[in-house]
């Protein structure tokens, strides 16, 4: 999943969100990357990459091209866990 928060503020922010409400519902990352410098955020949670960019870094770094040939996902027609749900479904 790649999202785009409009500055270093707003990517910590949504980083911070996702990290607590996803722990909450007991799901666990390993080490978040970039969440200091809130540049690009990268969260690992094995079957589920969450990929949390300034519009800066997702163009220079082009994620969507890499994953262009990656089938797409219709989150509204993936049945996910209550709570989890709501959190990806806002990030759309």
């Amino acid at each position: 999943m790649v999202i785009s928060g409009t500055s270093r503020p707003h990517v910590k922010a949504l980083y911070e969100d996702i990290h607590v409400s996803l722990k909450a519902l007991g799901e666990r990352h390993s080490k978040a990357e970039g969440a200091d410098l809130g540049w690009w955020v990268l969260l690992d949670y094995v079957d589920v990459i969450i990929h949390i960019l300034q519009p800066e870094a997702r163009e220079y770094y082009d994620l969507d091209a890499l994953y262009r040939d990656c089938p797409l996902l219709d989150l509204k027609q993936v049945a996910l866990p209550e709570g989890i749900d709501s959190q990806l479904r806002m990030a759309e």
